[in-house]
């Protein structure tokens, strides 16, 4: 009996996910909770929902040199699970979760559930 080989393709339709490029959020699990900093996502991977943000989940990569630039070893983030992760509110400053709703125009916008306020 063969075995099913696994297929890592990306899915048909990527989830709508309440986390966007830019967006201030606080690390809530994980090696790298720290409730008391605020970061900043700088990519989202909606197919394996994963994000990926400043300062967290520093890596080391061995690069090497070209004409450009000097080899060595860097540091740079990695992804972490969207799971992880929670916008800050802009009003309060805490961690809030997401809503969706439309506007008086008929817009989606995302707004904070904790103050009501509407996220840009």
């Amino acid at each position: 009996m063969k075995k099913k080989a696994h297929n890592n393709t990306a899915k048909r339709f990527s989830p709508k996910l309440k986390i966007k490029k830019g967006d201030k959020v606080v690390v809530i699990a994980g090696a790298y909770r720290d409730p008391s900093k605020v970061r900043e996502v700088m990519e989202v991977f909606p197919d394996v929902n994963r994000v990926l943000v400043d300062q967290v989940n520093l890596v080391k990569k061995h690069v090497k040199s070209t004409q450009n630039e000097p080899g060595g070893i860097k540091q740079q983030p990695a992804p972490i699970h969207i799971s992880n992760v929670m916008v800050v509110d802009p009003q309060t400053g805490k961690p809030t979760r997401i809503g969706r709703k439309a506007d008086e125009d008929g817009n989606i916008v995302r707004y904070s559930k904790k103050s009501g306020e509407i996220l840009k």
